[in-house]
């Protein structure tokens, strides 16, 4: 389908949300849609970053992110300082959490793609990120059916650093940290790049820092309007407890996880009125939009490729509910609302990241 065509049916939906459900769900289909036609646009990929950091050694990738961390933050955390009413992405120091971000970057790398990787290269119609799709809604309800479990093995209260020091001394500590991990970044880089004898690659690149401002500036709009971060997972996992519940293939009322009266009234609202499934909804379209008239271009894939690449989006899926959300809950939304679980998620998720690519490299994926 053409652009434009499509876009006129986006705007039908769009209208129909503002009519039938609500001004909020139809601002964040908008605020979805934008989300999609960035991340596909400017190809801003998470699980990109870090591979080219760690493969090329190009710090483009990682620099972009830690942009838009930096961004987002100052643009967060004076809103929770001020407007009680909106959350921070909190998520409790746990084993679960431990587990979960070094299975979630092995197996990120795997199926090429995190949560919002797996989405908008879905919605711009890629086969192997297709496939995966349902496998990580399935995956994720697996893991919210055994959260309560390993949260017995061991856990902690969340802690915001909002809360407990104030937004200026938290934004503070926030960007002073994320510094520090630019600075180690582009000193790794130069390093290995002068030892191999490679051109030093530039530590700048267009579609990096324009998405990087853009993806802030629209999950700010999402904070503002959800009165949440912006989040991925949540919406994949109600998505299979909806289809569990509605097939009679399982009785959630008796589960910890879904027995809780947010997520209990959510699995017998429509997927419409949640507002991370809206916005989920809307980076398929914005997704859909800029491959609108583009033949999708993707390796072909062995047998052998395809279960791997599948059984990782299952366990992606998995761990990223054990995990508290995958690059863009845990991380992104984490540290850039001052959750201490944000920073524990990404070095642990670092180290996956490099099992994940080795296990790629074999399986030439």
């Amino acid at each position: 389908m053409k652009r434009l065509p499509l876009a006129v049916l986006l705007a039908v939906f769009l209208g129909w949300l503002l009519w039938t459900v609500s001004v909020r769900q139809a601002a964040l289909f908008a605020i979805g849609l934008g989300l999609g036609a960035v991340l596909a646009g400017q190809r801003f990929g998470f699980t990109t970053g870090w591979r080219i950091l760690i493969e090329q050694k190009e710090a483009s990738g990682v620099l972009g992110q830690l942009l838009l961390l930096a961004l987002a933050a100052a643009m967060a955390m004076p809103l929770l300082g001020h407007y009680p009413e909106l959350t921070a992405a909190l998520g409790p120091p746990s084993v679960s959490l431990l587990v979960g971000a070094f299975v979630f970057g092995l197996c990120m790398q795997i199926a090429d793609g995190c949560g919002s990787g797996t989405l908008y290269k879905a919605g711009m119609g890629i086969p192997m990120n297709t496939a995966v799709l349902p496998m990580f809604a399935i995956g994720s309800f697996l893991g919210s059916l055994h959260l309560g479990w390993w949260l017995d093995l061991g856990a902690m209260q969340p802690v915001g650093l909002v809360t407990t020091w104030g937004w200026q001394k938290a934004l503070a500590a926030t960007l002073g940290a994320l510094a520090l991990v630019a600075a180690g970044v582009v000193l790794y880089t130069r390093s290995a790049n002068a030892r191999a004898g490679h051109r030093q690659k530039p530590l700048f690149l267009r579609k990096w820092m324009l998405g990087a401002v853009l993806l802030a500036l629209l999950a700010t709009l999402n904070l503002v309007v959800a009165g949440q971060p912006w989040g991925v997972v949540y919406g994949f996992g109600l998505w299979a407890a909806k289809m569990a519940g509605a097939t009679g293939a399982m009785d959630l009322s008796q589960n910890w996880f879904w027995s809780q009266p947010g997520n209990a009234a959510r699995l017998h609202e429509t997927v419409l009125l949640d507002v991370t499934s809206i916005t989920n909804i809307g980076i398929l379209g914005g997704a859909l939009w800029i491959s609108a008239g583009k033949p999708a271009s993707a390796k072909a894939l062995t047998g052998t490729q395809w279960i791997v690449a599948l059984v990782a989006g299952l366990v992606l899926g998995y761990s990223s509910r054990l995990a508290f959300g995958c690059n863009v809950g845990a991380m992104f939304s984490g540290i850039s609302t001052g959750s201490i679980h944000g920073w524990i998620w990404v070095p642990l998720a670092f180290i996956g990241t490099i099992f994940g690519l080795r296990i790629r490299r074999h399986f030439g994926m």
